[in-house]
């Protein structure tokens, strides 16, 4: 029974983390209202759980697998419920984005150790395959049940109650974790403090600078953060270059299996989901469907995932997770320019068919990435695997975001033509990103040989 509670404890932490990452989507502009945000609040709004997410999964994973993978996925569940519990009662947006920004650093923890105890209690490969399939379903259920759940405990009571529900499922999962095993790396490293501190504030000031641009990106506070971003993780860069124990051994980057799995993510983030995040909001100003219909638009492309996550493991052995990766991004691509040709009178349905081709891609693609993740690095750092994939997810999610919010907007005023031409350009866009990222997992990729069990992490 340990590594069925490992993996339904694993997996629902993940559910936990995408629905506490997409609820917004849902009660955006209910929000913003009881919040008092304007623009440049709602977009701190929708942005906050990314920087706390990509600043911290990387070091997350590392930590995760160095001092004990249980002991961090307890810490970030933890740190979930108190955050969400928070961000339920702030009564300024100032409160509520920092609450978020907490919020996403507690997932990170959740989500790169939650995949590390999946890997170390099934150290068979086949086993491991399965288990990986289920964890990449939960991303797609997480994503289902977020924009709803926001939606329908928003029309019954408040927007603060999804994140009532958030806190609480986070200090539950706290409990659940500590029933599940300890594991870490047989070969622990020193911590590597700067590493750790140029790595998560650097990826900090460049979220918050892309959040902060969509603003104006000439103003000082813009350049600032930007110019800061990229200057500490130059300086992280040279630091793990000349460390003795690196918090990531840079020479994984010369493994073609490490770079295509997070090309993947890359590509998945700045492609699809910079797409879906933009869904709701247009199809509420554009073509005046409401937040319940969005919402269940939005399910029209998780549900799918969910269910070929699971079903992934079935796809023919000869199909290697270089392959799988490649083809699902292609398929994914070919989803999103079947949305083109909308108009300011289409309905609901005429997006459906793309979704659910997309959705479909994208649970094939989530299942191979976890697998990949933790195939692609050395035995007993899965949580480095796990963290380094979801990063490139979420910075890109990052960067797509905000280049969609740029080639979208309507030049003047906007009309509803007007968001409908910019809705093209998004699409064409994010799908040329994914093709893009399909190409360069295919050059750069190449099957990673399965694990010998013997070499699995070790259990304590």
């Amino acid at each position: 029974m340990t590594p069925r509670r490992t993996l339904a404890t694993a997996s629902l932490g993940t559910v936990a983390v995408l629905v506490a990452f997409t609820a917004p989507l849902a009660n955006f502009n209910q929000t913003v209202a009881g919040l008092g945000a304007g623009h440049r609040g709602g977009t701190w709004v929708l942005s906050s759980m990314s920087i706390g997410l990509g600043a911290l999964l990387l070091t997350a994973g590392r930590l995760a697998d160095d001092y004990g993978r249980r002991r961090w996925f307890v810490i970030g569940s933890t740190v979930l419920g108190i955050a969400s519990l928070l961000g339920a009662f702030s009564g300024d947006v100032s409160t509520f984005v920092l609450s978020r920004v907490a919020a996403g650093a507690g997932g990170a923890a959740v989500v790169a150790a939650g995949l590390g105890m999946i890997a170390a209690a099934h150290p068979d490969p086949v086993d491991r395959g399965r288990a990986t399939g289920l964890w990449g379903a939960s991303i797609g259920a997480g994503i289902a049940l977020g924009p709803l759940l926001g939606n329908y405990l928003s029309l019954l009571h408040s927007w603060r109650d999804v994140y009532v529900v958030i806190g609480v499922a986070g200090l539950v999962l706290a409990v659940a974790g500590r029933a599940c095993p300890e594991s870490r790396s047989a070969a622990r490293a020193r911590l590597d403090v700067p590493g750790v501190l140029l790595m998560a504030l650097g990826t900090a000031a460049l979220l918050a600078g892309l959040t902060e641009g969509r603003a104006g990106w000439d103003r000082p506070d813009t350049l600032g953060l930007l110019g800061l971003g990229v200057a500490l993780l130059v300086a992280f860069v040279v630091v793990e270059c000349r460390s003795t124990h690196p918090m990531l051994d840079l020479g994984l980057l010369r493994r073609p299996a490490f770079r295509a799995v997070n090309i993947a993510g890359l590509a998945t983030g700045a492609g699809i989901i910079a797409l879906m995040s933009y869904v709701s909001g247009f199809v509420g100003a554009a073509l005046a469907i409401s937040a319940t219909t969005a919402a269940w638009l939005m399910l029209a492309w998780s549900l799918p995932s969910v269910v070929t996550a699971v079903l992934a493991r079935r796809l023919p052995v000869g199909w290697s997770g270089r392959t799988q990766m490649s083809v699902a991004l292609a398929v994914i691509a070919a989803g999103q320019l079947s949305v083109l040709g909308i108009s300011e009178v289409s309905g609901p349905s005429r997006f459906v068919p793309g979704l659910l081709l997309a959705g479909v891609a994208t649970g094939i693609l989530n299942a191979a990435m976890g697998r990949e993740s933790v195939a692609s690095v050395p035995a007993g750092q899965a949580g480095l695997g796990s963290g380094a994939n979801n990063t490139a997810r979420y910075l890109g999610s990052a960067l797509g975001v905000t280049v969609v919010s740029v080639v979208a907007a309507p030049t003047g005023v906007a009309t509803a033509q007007g968001l409908v031409d910019g809705w093209h350009r998004a699409v064409i866009v994010t799908a040329v990103v994914s093709l893009a990222g399909a190409i360069g997992v295919a050059l750069l990729g190449e099957r990673v040989p399965a694990p010998e069990p013997s070499r699995s992490p070790t259990q304590v």
